[in-house]
């Protein structure tokens, strides 16, 4: 699994070919048929260069998609490339609020914190755009939003990344339900209690920031990723939600117990206990960054009953296709 050559360059082009004409193919699609919603940065300042967006975006997700296929460098690549989403994202973000609002999807500000994902439904009564967006990732990939897409966690990945730990969070599934259930009860709350928009914000605000504290404080020092594991309703929905999904993390029986795996794992889902058990813990993101480090190839993708390499593939095609696509159209 872990044996990458570059023999075959041909066979090397295939899955990166694929991820261009997915990515090409949705956003062409949206820049044809619904150009008048201006998803597209570039079209909202010139029109016809949406299109230039559509092939810039796609090379760029062939580019990341030809260097992980390789389940050694896919760690750091994810890494990197979650960080370039995270800059994008908050980028366009301060642009918008500083410069010109056309940098902004809606042109209204909205608060960047995660939990509303959630707790903004709940408030308004109703769906919102990145609320089906984001229903939409788990359904195609599982848990791959808590790993690739959300524009939180990749401070957290950097954060906890500093320092690798073999120790397993306490009490974690109680944490995690608490600070669940304290993000549901305070949405429905407000709305309840007819809690002014402004009011509202602020505490959005102040979540947010102690969520940022909790990276600094937390995951830093402990080389866990604390905000996601426990802290963040959103990851915990995931979590238990992800089950709809086929794809899975499997460790089989060619193990020898090492534990060299789980301090690759910043999402506390390998601990000495659940290597043994042969099953990664719930907090699972499907990451695969445990994969480069088994010695004995012994970890694995599974979807349904196609082998580990094509499972592995499909899932990569998916995940970096979607990581493309959400950069290019995912703006507050």
């Amino acid at each position: 699994m872990n044996s990458f050559t570059r023999k075959n360059n041909t066979r090397l082009y295939r899955l990166p070919l694929v991820v261009f004409v997915i990515i090409a193919g949705i956003l062409g699609f949206i820049q044809f048929r619904l150009p008048h919603l201006q998803l597209l940065l570039a079209e909202r300042f010139t029109k016809g260069v949406g299109w230039i967006e559509v092939f810039v975006v796609a090379g760029y997700g062939a580019i990341v998609m030809y260097h992980m296929q390789d389940p050694l460098r896919t760690p750091g690549w994810r890494k990197m490339t979650w960080f370039v989403f995270t800059v994008v994202f908050f980028g366009q973000l301060l642009l918008g609020l500083t410069l010109n609002g056309k940098f902004l999807m809606t042109g209204k500000l909205h608060v960047p914190v995660p939990a509303l994902i959630i707790a903004g439904p709940l408030y308004r009564g109703q769906l919102s755009i990145m609320t089906i967006l984001f229903l939409s990732t788990i359904l195609i990939t599982g848990s791959a939003w808590c790993s690739q897409l959300c524009y939180f966690g990749a401070m957290d990945n950097l954060m906890a990344g500093r320092k690798k730990s073999v120790k397993t969070i306490q009490n974690k599934g109680a944490l995690k339900a608490t600070f669940f259930m304290f993000v549901v009860v305070a949405a429905l709350t407000m709305r309840w209690l007819h809690i002014s928009s402004v009011i509202a914000t602020f505490l959005a605000v102040g979540f947010g920031a102690a969520g940022l504290l909790i990276m600094v404080l937390l995951s830093a020092k402990k080389g866990k990723m604390y905000h996601c594991i426990i802290y963040c309703p959103v990851g915990t929905f995931v979590n238990y939600l992800r089950y709809i999904n086929p794809f899975r993390i499997k460790i089989d029986h060619s193990c020898t117990n090492c534990m060299r795996c789980i301090p690759y794992c910043k999402y506390d889902a390998l601990g000495i206990q659940d290597v043994r058990n042969k099953k990664p813990g719930i907090t699972c993101t499907l990451c695969g960054d445990c994969i480069a480090g088994c010695r004995d190839n012994s970890i694995h993708y599974q979807f349904f009953k196609i082998n580990p390499v094509q499972s592995r593939n499909l899932y990569m095609v998916l995940v970096v296709s979607l990581h493309a696509i959400f950069m290019a159209l995912a703006r507050i």
